[in-house]
């Protein structure tokens, strides 16, 4: 029973660091494109163009 629940809360630890991994990276993209300077986005198709 014990190693069950030690299972569980490592899988938990293991799922809130990557829903905070993506929500951090989603954060920083979002920041990424509203400092990026006038007329440039950053994105690849705009360093295409």
């Amino acid at each position: 029973m014990k190693k069950l629940l030690v299972l569980g809360a490592i899988a938990g630890g293991v799922l809130v660091f990557l829903k905070r991994s993506k929500a951090a990276k989603a954060e920083s993209e979002l920041w990424r494109e509203a400092t990026a300077p006038a007329g440039n986005n950053g994105s690849a198709a705009a360093k295409k163009a």
